[in-house]
């Protein structure tokens, strides 16, 4: 029964196209200068409810509705951000984890090469995986530092720069 609720979150979750809507209602990952240039600028975190409304968001937004539909199946969670600060660009990930019968899951929607319900035996096994793939992801220089905070629940509509600053004030996940 729980395992077919998470699935129907997944089913949700498959309604959503990763990206952010500009202000014309175009998703602006195919705008890839207006990505690059503008992101910053203009995001904000969306609400649940506006990301259902709107069926595009970023891994920010995305763990923010998958939050609230597990909360209201009474699952409780643990979100992480890992961001790899590299002294030009800041890539960064949010996940959404779960315990289950002894066992540890990554549940993920936004990553696409990673998408679905991956199990671990246990939180630190999943945390280094997951640091792993995202390290693996990304060319970063040598000087790169990998950074992975458990937080709670942002506040809305916060921008970007606010959203890295937030994740930072949380808990940091030594590994």
């Amino acid at each position: 029964m729980i395992e077919q609720k998470i699935m129907d979150i997944m089913d949700i979750m498959d309604t959503i196209e990763y990206g952010f809507l500009d202000e014309f209602g175009n998703n602006i990952l195919y705008n890839t200068k207006k990505w690059d240039d503008e992101f910053n600028d203009f995001y904000y975190l969306l609400s649940p409810e506006e990301l259902l409304e709107k069926k595009c968001g970023v891994c920010w937004d995305q763990v923010e509705l998958e939050r609230k539909l597990f909360e209201d199946i009474d699952i409780k969670v643990k979100t992480y951000f890992i961001c790899i600060y590299d002294g030009d660009n800041l890539p960064s990930h949010t996940i959404l984890t779960y315990e289950k019968n002894n066992s540890f899951y990554w549940f993920e929607h936004s990553w696409n090469t990673y998408k679905g319900i991956h199990k671990y035996t246990s939180e630190k096994e999943l945390l280094k995986d997951i640091k792993h793939k995202f390290i693996n992801s990304h060319q970063s220089s040598k000087n790169a530092y990998t950074f992975v905070y458990e937080y709670q629940k942002p506040p809305e509509h916060i921008g970007c720069m606010e959203y890295y600053e937030y994740c930072e004030t949380q808990r940091l996940v030594n590994m």
